[in-house]
């Protein structure tokens, strides 16, 4: 039984109305491939703390999403995503987003977890949330997504389901180790980065 919203092309008002009362929403992107100018994107995933989950299926070709684009411009919303840098991209090519302000899982338990080198979403919400997530689907088509099989959106909703706990345990842990104020200035630099990557820029911050 499917347990979450599912919407084409954008969020409904009534969603929408009902994600911006929150404080943070969990998000993610589902495409086509690693290269925004290339790939396409299929689906975006949202979870609030309430636990309503929706998966927004992108048509091919759409350059528009308002309601989604109010959402995750809000500044009053804290957008989590894990490997931020690269949804952030993927929705500022193809929608047009600016997504701000965000929290990066990924960045966070880099800076959090030292004593381990495995910072994917599954290991980490392994550890944090002692839930295994099943990542079968995780190299699939997204490309079909008027026809996509239930296991497929399973996978897609789960992956924003643990967002929310994960973070506030990740906040705990770099504020412990004295890294919260750190995290959050790499957070704001995100913007930047994403600019860059879809500049083609490689590192301009190594010597060569």
């Amino acid at each position: 039984m499917i347990d979450f919203n599912i919407c084409d092309r954008d969020l409904p008002d009534n969603l929408l109305s009902h994600y911006l009362k929150g404080e943070a929403i969990a998000a993610d992107t589902e495409t086509m491939g690693l290269l925004p100018w290339r790939d396409r994107l299929c689906l975006v995933q949202l979870c609030d703390t309430e636990d309503i989950v929706t998966v927004v299926r992108i048509a091919k070709g759409q350059n528009a999403a308002p309601n989604l684009k109010k959402l995750m411009e809000s500044r009053e919303i804290v957008k989590i995503f894990h490997f931020a840098r690269f949804d952030m991209a993927t929705l500022k090519y193809h929608l047009d987003i600016n997504v701000t302000p965000v929290f990066c899982s990924k960045i966070a338990s880099k800076l959090a977890r030292t004593y381990t080198a495995k910072h994917g979403l599954k290991d980490l919400i392994q550890e944090l949330e002692q839930v295994e997530l099943d990542k079968t689907s995780q190299s699939s088509d997204w490309g079909n997504a008027a026809n996509l099989s239930e296991k497929q959106l399973r996978y897609a909703a789960n992956d924003v389901r643990y967002l929310l706990s994960a973070r506030q345990k990740l906040i705990a842990m770099l504020e412990r180790e004295e890294r919260w104020e750190l995290a959050q200035q790499c957070f704001e630099c995100l913007p930047a980065i994403v600019s860059l990557d879809l500049l083609q820029y490689p590192d301009i911050f190594s010597h060569a």
